[in-house]
């Protein structure tokens, strides 16, 4: 199968051709004609398997095809998603795609100022990405209104919900126009998603091409039990000893992102940190370092979970465990993306073991463990097994208890005690 069989304009396959695009992923292969068609559409797919393209490709050629031109402060496709790096991601994946089409795409999202956002809708773009929070502050300024909105997509919609975004969907969803067609593409479908899916889409098609929440089988994955004050220190030692080139840490709190960001400048390791406490800005000018490899340690917050797309990332490596088990896809997700591989790496301390059985039990295998020499935990990790139960060492039997006396002891056996 080629990306000429599903029935693409010319403009897009020459630039699919340029980028050395020439098989369509499954998700893409099954996806692209369905939007086509018009038809709205569910569709699961591990992360890194291309799903961007999956809708972004179909959605420019209808836009080519299809409708006037935009209107002043109006938009044609509407990308909803849950964090401002990945609308960052999707709105680079839309430019690149589209170089050669006369589209315009652009991205609104918090964070950063509303005026700059306002003056750039005022002609008009035909693709708008955006994050509900900032996407309704401009629409109650009437910077942005939606007649003229053909398609709506939900990207990662089980994180919108999860970040507590149901009710800004809802103010969204209530001032878009009912005829359209709107497409859900996530890595994972929660129960509540599928809800929102029925309640949103006309007779949708489904697509999933993986088992829910399973990791990319390109990812060799394992944990290393450590005690929890000697974290930092085992990542130091194994970023020296195994000569590791560029790493995506994810911590799960800013100070323990801030924290790691020091450690590793004082040794004279380049170093840079994302995590919600970061103006947005130099969240933008993190990542594009890391890209640039002017960055060898990019620490990171579940806010960079998804959303980050980086070429031949080698190394993923959990400082500590997501609260949430799916979070824990995500990040790994960030490594052996496209059929490359990678490895993920998640320190364990035993006061994680109830995050790692759930992982565990939610991606239906248990991870290998490995002990670093000099590092084997002073506090064991307990046994995990894959119903994501944690296996307890039986209690050690009592020694008979010895009672003091006046320069004698009594040794109790049952009603007899011997002195002597």
């Amino acid at each position: 199968m080629s990306f000429t069989s599903l029935g693409l304009l010319d403009p897009l396959l020459r630039t699919l051709e340029r980028l050395n695009y020439l098989t369509p992923t499954p998700i893409q292969d099954e996806a692209i004609p369905i939007i086509l068609k018009g038809r709205d559409l569910m569709a699961a797919a591990q992360t890194g398997t291309g799903k961007t393209a999956g809708f972004a490709l179909p959605l420019l050629h209808k836009l080519l095809q299809e409708g006037p031109r935009v209107s002043d402060n109006r938009t044609r496709a509407l990308v909803l998603v849950p964090t401002r790096e990945l609308a960052e991601q999707v709105l680079q994946s839309f430019i690149m795609y589209g170089q050669d089409v006369p589209l315009r795409s652009y991205a609104v999202y918090g964070g950063v100022s509303i005026n700059p956002q306002m003056m750039a809708l005022r002609k008009g773009v035909d693709v708008l990405v955006a994050t509900p929070g900032r996407l309704l502050d401009l629409y109650r300024q009437n910077a942005v209104t939606f007649g003229q909105l053909q398609m709506l997509v939900l990207d990662e919609a089980d994180r919108m919900l999860d970040l507590g975004f149901a009710e800004e969907l809802d103010q969204i969803f209530s001032a878009l126009p009912r005829k359209r067609q709107t497409l859900l593409f996530s890595a994972t479908f929660s129960e509540a998603i599928r809800t929102l899916g029925k309640e949103l889409l006309r007779d949708p098609l489904m697509i999933d091409i993986s088992p829910r929440n399973a990791a990319a089988v390109t990812v060799k994955q394992y944990a290393l039990p450590v005690d929890k004050k000697r974290k930092t220190e085992l990542f130091l030692h194994l970023l020296a000893q195994r000569g590791w080139g560029q790493v995506l840490v994810f911590a799960r709190t800013r100070n323990a992102v801030d924290q790691l960001v020091e450690a590793l400048q004082k040794k004279g390791i380049t170093a840079d940190a994302i995590h919600g406490e970061r103006p947005q800005p130099a969240r933008l000018r993190a990542l594009a370092r890391f890209k640039a490899a002017e960055v060898q340690v990019l620490v990171a917050t579940d806010v960079a979970a998804r959303g980050l797309d980086i070429d031949a990332l080698p190394h993923v490596v959990n400082l500590d465990l997501p609260v949430a088990a799916e979070d824990y896809v995500h990040r790994i997700g960030r490594t052996g993306r496209a059929g490359a591989s990678g490895e993920a790496i998640s320190l364990v301390s035993a006061d994680e073991v109830a995050q790692l059985a759930a992982i565990e039990a939610l991606m239906g295998q248990t991870l290998p463990r490995q002990e670093e020499p000099d590092f084997v935990p002073t506090h064991r990790v307990p046994v995990t097994t894959l119903g994501g139960h944690i296996v307890k060492k039986p209690k050690k039997p009592k020694k008979p208890k010895i009672a003091p006396g006046k320069g004698k002891s009594k040794i109790h056996l049952g009603n007899w005690f011997d002195e002597s």
